[in-house]
């Protein structure tokens, strides 16, 4: 009987992260992605794939008009389901890293928000 990874194939594999990607082409899909609620920030990622809470994901994060791609390496937060109520899309939120890399990505999405930050308009989550 040989000793393989249900999921790669390859013996003795350690799960590796999902891969995901995103871009967010406007001000308000931003604002409603943003998850500054987290202790590190996180951002919705629509998806309809099921994820447990504390999975960890790779994110590659494209923002408004920055050519730049950010690559977050997370964890899984937050989870709407599919049919959630309030008409919210199914999908998790990742939760920025507490590293260099999650606080440049933190700055980033705060910056470009400024101070829409403080609406109270509707988001993906709360």
């Amino acid at each position: 009987m040989s000793d393989l990874s249900s999921d790669s194939g390859i013996p003795n594999a350690p799960n590796r992260p999902s891969v995901l990607s995103l871009a967010i082409k406007e001000k308000a899909a931003l604002f409603a992605a943003y998850m500054p609620f987290l202790k590190n920030g996180g951002i919705f990622v629509p998806t309809n794939k099921n994820y447990r809470i504390g999975e960890e994901i790779y994110l590659i994060l494209t923002l408004l008009d920055d050519p730049a791609k950010y690559p977050i390496a997370g964890k899984v937060a937050w989870i709407t389901p599919a049919g959630a109520g309030n008409n919210k899309s199914q999908g998790i939120g990742v939760h920025f890293p507490d590293d260099e890399s999650g606080k440049r990505i933190r700055l980033r999405v705060e910056d470009a928000l400024g101070g829409a930050l403080r609406s109270s308009r509707a988001t993906h989550t709360i």
